[in-house]
């Protein structure tokens, strides 16, 4: 800092001269601008540009040096901000040099020094850094006898060189904690090798078994909640006390099945509270008993419609709509509840095993299921539940809890007297079955039904499903 502090005073003392020059030549310019004003007018002609150039000679090489100067100072203030160890070897160097030169004129000689001075234990015995260069041999190398005797002036610049390169050597090594905190405060690089982060080998996972259900192309895995579902039949879908009685009284009179005269309706798209008009409903009931002449339901809506498709859907909503009774489409499923419950176990076509049954009656099966029994039992004639929530596992596949437990499934054994097992092949009884579960109307649509056969939808098959139908809500 101090050398810093003195090139800039002397590049600050070179300006003021510069300066005092400029000014001196101008005032000798005015002088003789003067004295030229004064001459005659041919003399005027002759030196009026020699002192304009050689003022722009003079002031173009002023600035030149000026420009130099600080240019140089700039240049060494950067090579000190750059490389501070080179200045605080330079002044180190400097320092000693002078305080040398200050003792060799105040004190006589001293003696010759021996080759191993008190500077040389200091240095370690085992030095990472060769501080002497391959051209200048160590002083400890050379014999005794071959040094030849220095002056006091060598001896002194010898001992300061040596500690130069001490210093330098020791900047340049691997520093300690505390010296590298210390060279850090005046502002010199510290360089850290990164760390080197070593691979930790990892256990792989053991392999597991694939689950159908997750894996299957086309199948959409199911996360089952512990959550209360709605009533199948919203308020805005329910019958009115009004039209339920009229649809009663006219089906009655023309001696055609209520279920069936609300099915063509719900098939046809009437989906409100009041699907038809009295009229309408007269004419439809009218015609439905002209074409009641030996023929089922599903005849009936063909020869009504002509599409299989509606007769289809209108065969099975006479079903469900016989399973679940007139009362439960006017006041909902929920409400209905426990006169399903009653029906499912009174009802002779229905086989239930003692762990469903108490299911049933301790009122932790879901209304969907008891409408989907007696919905099977109604295009069956016969049905066996063989799993509704006691006797199955918690979890259906690893980390999902079945559906099973939360009442809201149930798996078919046997229909119509025919056992699942070995008989799902296409134009089976499992068919048949899955097809008429995927007939129901869009609030009793399941969102799962498991067998051996994949229909579409909701329909995927799985291996594990060879005995029964798996039925999920």
């Amino acid at each position: 800092m101090p050398q810093r502090r003195q090139r800039l005073g002397q590049s600050l003392t070179r300006l003021v001269f510069l300066a005092a020059a400029l000014s001196l030549l101008s005032a000798v310019l005015r002088r003789e601008r003067a004295e030229l004003l004064k001459s005659s007018p041919a003399r005027r002609r002759k030196i009026r540009l020699a002192p304009k150039r050689i003022a722009a000679t003079l002031a173009f090489t002023t600035l030149f040096f000026a420009g130099a100067a600080l240019s140089a100072g700039a240049g060494n203030t950067v090579v000190k901000l750059i490389d501070p160890s080179s200045s605080s070897d330079e002044s180190a160097l400097s320092a000693d040099t002078t305080s040398t030169a200050t003792t060799d004129e105040q004190a006589p000689a001293p003696a010759p020094e021996p080759a191993t001075t008190e500077s040389a234990p200091a240095e370690p015995a085992a030095s990472p850094v060769d501080e002497t260069s391959p051209s200048e041999p160590h002083p400890a190398a050379a014999p005794q006898s071959q040094q030849p005797a220095a002056s006091p002036a060598e001896t002194a610049q010898a001992q300061v060189t040596q500690r130069a390169r001490k210093e330098l050597a020791a900047t340049h090594a691997a520093p300690s904690h505390e010296g590298a905190r210390q060279r850090g405060n005046h502002g010199s690089a510290f360089h850290r090798a990164p760390p080197v982060l070593k691979p930790q080998p990892m256990a792989l996972r053991a392999p597991v078994d694939r689950e159908p259900e997750a894996d299957e192309p086309g199948v959409a895995a199911t996360i089952w909640l512990q959550r209360l579902l709605p009533d199948p039949t919203p308020p805005s879908r329910r019958l009115t006390p009004a039209f339920a009685r009229r649809l009663l009284r006219v089906s009655a009179r023309k001696h055609v099945d209520w279920a069936l005269t609300l099915a063509v309706l719900r098939a046809s798209g009437e989906r409100g509270s009041m699907p038809a008009t009295l009229s309408r409903l007269q004419y439809l009931t009218k015609r439905l008993a002209g074409l009641d002449h030996g023929r089922n339901a599903w005849t009936q809506a063909l020869a009504l419609e002509g599409r299989t498709s509606f007769a289809d859907r209108t065969l099975a909503m006479q079903r469900l709509y016989h399973a679940v009774g007139i009362q439960a489409l006017v006041r909902g499923y929920d409400w209905a509840k426990p006169k399903l419950e009653k029906r499912v176990l009174t009802d002779p076509r229905v086989t239930i095993y003692p762990g469903g049954r108490g299911d049933i009656q301790s009122h932790r099966v879901n209304v969907r299921i008891l409408a989907l029994i007696e919905y099977l039992a109604e295009a069956h004639g016969q049905v066996t539940v063989s799993c509704l929530i006691s006797g199955h596992r918690l979890y259906a596949r690893p980390g999902v809890i079945s559906a099973h437990i939360y009442g809201l499934a149930a798996d078919i054994s046997s229909l119509g007297g025919i056992s699942i097992f070995g008989h799902q092949q296409p134009h089976s009884v499992t068919e048949e079955a899955v097809r008429n579960i995927l007939l129901l109307p869009s609030e009793m649509q399941p969102r799962q039904v498991i067998s051996l056969l994949g229909l579409g939808g909701p329909s995927f098959p799985l291996a594990n499903h060879d005995d029964h139908i798996h039925v999920g809500y």
